[in-house]
């Protein structure tokens, strides 16, 4: 940040940042532009001139869909909230903490993620068909102590941004309550069932700033009980109506599967979600992981093309929804690839192992033996180092799921074990249960990929 310490950048943006809260009756526009201004003079070539050209545009047409977007979170999310995010998510992981990454990644030639997402606990109040976050055992947990660690080592290597799932994270909502209030310059986000949220916890969430929350839907209330129990839909809208009253930042996670990928991205749905307060959809592809899955879930080729264009309709700079949606899949062109391995984000499950990825149940080392550090050099995530990306069609992005072979290979080489404690799953009867998509779903993305202009501009944000 040139001359400024550390310190100092972060409260000159939080300076600017309540410029542009004060200024939500009178003038928006030219609290944006400063914001903008100012992230240029002091990030500079971090980011791209276009990137901050494309910023003014969208900020100087009000009427435009995604000021809209904007505008309505100013009007309904609490302002200590929309502070806190700014500075977490903004400043801190986005500009010190990329800056930071990317230093440290050269000092240590292994790569630095910029988020975590880690299991608090294995323990959950549902008991929903065919999760496979229950097949960890029965309650498995990181202890408060190991978290607090894990963060602070983080914020070393520059990570500012902690992911929490399970299990059912709310289980242990009192712990990440602390852990906000603690590392109040991190962000916190929890993929959640939602029915444990409640007045107690919306205040406490107001309270900190820096936690926002995925529910989990799979459908509407006949699809979303008949695999989650009776009633938790209604429990789920609940918990909307309450994190919208209370001004919080919330979205939806929803796996998309061969029964579901149309209602799930439906107008009647959207329209659904954005009503109770929604800012952002996650859409994840199913995976068939663990001995018991349910392979015939898999989209077939066409479904996820569907869910190609799809995403990118609903997300449109006209038209669509106003809400963000993301595919955690099909969405690999915009991250150069796989994500995981460290190189953007890892996985620590309840019981410490250091995992490439939520998906991706093979480790070589526990948090309770070794450090971060450590842990992101393990031989497995050199191994992702190595190879990414996987494919130089990132539409192709995972080294499971379209390059099933890369998986086993790394596996065998790195000698990582399977981490699922419950019914450990060898690499290969994992990734053989991916061969027949993989082969599937080539010819179409090629076809999608060979068309697409990143691609002819031999485009790659690829960095190691």
């Amino acid at each position: 940040m040139g001359t400024l310490t550390h310190k100092a950048a972060r409260a000159t943006y939080g300076t600017a940042i309540d410029m542009v809260l004060r200024h939500v009756n009178k003038d928006r526009e030219k609290g944006f532009l400063d914001m903008v201004d100012l992230t240029e003079k002091y990030v500079g070539k971090q980011f791209p001139k276009e990137a901050y050209d494309g910023a003014r545009k969208l900020i100087q047409n009000p009427d435009g869909k995604w000021m809209k977007y904007v505008n309505r979170i100013l009007d309904e999310v609490d302002p200590h909230v929309i502070k806190q995010t700014a500075l977490n998510l903004g400043y801190e992981a986005a500009i010190h903490g990329t800056k930071t990454i990317r230093e440290m990644r050269e000092k240590y030639h292994c790569n630095i993620p910029w988020l975590i997402l880690m299991d608090p606990t294995s323990a959950c109040n549902l008991h929903c068909t065919g999760c496979w976050a229950a097949e960890y055992g029965n309650r498995l947990n990181l202890t408060y102590e190991e978290m607090d660690s894990i963060i602070t080592q983080g914020k070393e290597l520059g990570i500012y941004f902690y992911m929490y799932t399970g299990g059912e994270p709310l289980v242990r909502k009192k712990d990440i309550i602390r852990l906000c209030e603690k590392h109040s310059d991190c962000a916190f986000h929890a993929f959640t069932n939602g029915t444990l949220v409640d007045e107690e916890f919306c205040n406490e969430m107001r309270r900190v700033g820096n936690l926002s929350l995925s529910i989990s839907l799979e459908g509407f209330e006949e699809v979303n009980d008949l695999r989650r129990g009776s009633g938790v839909f209604d429990k789920v809208m609940k918990a909307m109506d309450l994190l919208k009253a209370n001004g919080q930042i919330f979205g939806t996670s929803i796996c998309y599967t061969s029964k579901n990928v149309e209602t799930v991205t439906s107008d009647e749905f959207l329209d659904l979600i954005i009503e109770k307060g929604c800012r952002f959809t996650w859409y994840f592809h199913y995976m068939p992981v663990g001995n018991d899955a349910a392979v015939e879930l898999l989209p077939t080729k066409e479904q996820r093309e569907y869910m190609y264009h799809r995403v990118r309709e609903i997300r449109g700079m006209e038209g669509g929804k106003p809400i963000y949606a993301m595919d955690f899949q099909n969405d690999g062109e915009f991250v150069g690839g796989c994500i995981a391995g460290g190189r953007n984000y890892c996985h620590i499950n309840p019981n410490g192992d250091v995992e490439p990825c939520v998906f991706i149940h093979y480790s070589g080392a526990n948090i309770r033996q070794v450090s971060l550090l450590k842990a992101l050099m393990q031989p497995l995530f050199m191994e992702y180092r190595d190879r990414q990306p996987f494919n130089c069609n990132h539409l192709q992005p995972c080294p499971m799921l379209e390059n099933p072979q890369i998986l086993q290979e790394m596996v065998k080489k790195s000698g990582a074990h399977s981490t699922d404690l419950q019914s450990p799953e060898s690499a290969e009867h994992l990734c053989g249960k991916c061969a027949e998509y993989a082969k599937n779903w080539q010819e179409t993305a090629e076809k999608l990929w060979d068309g697409h202009p990143h691609h002819q501009a031999n485009y790659s944000n690829y960095r190691r």
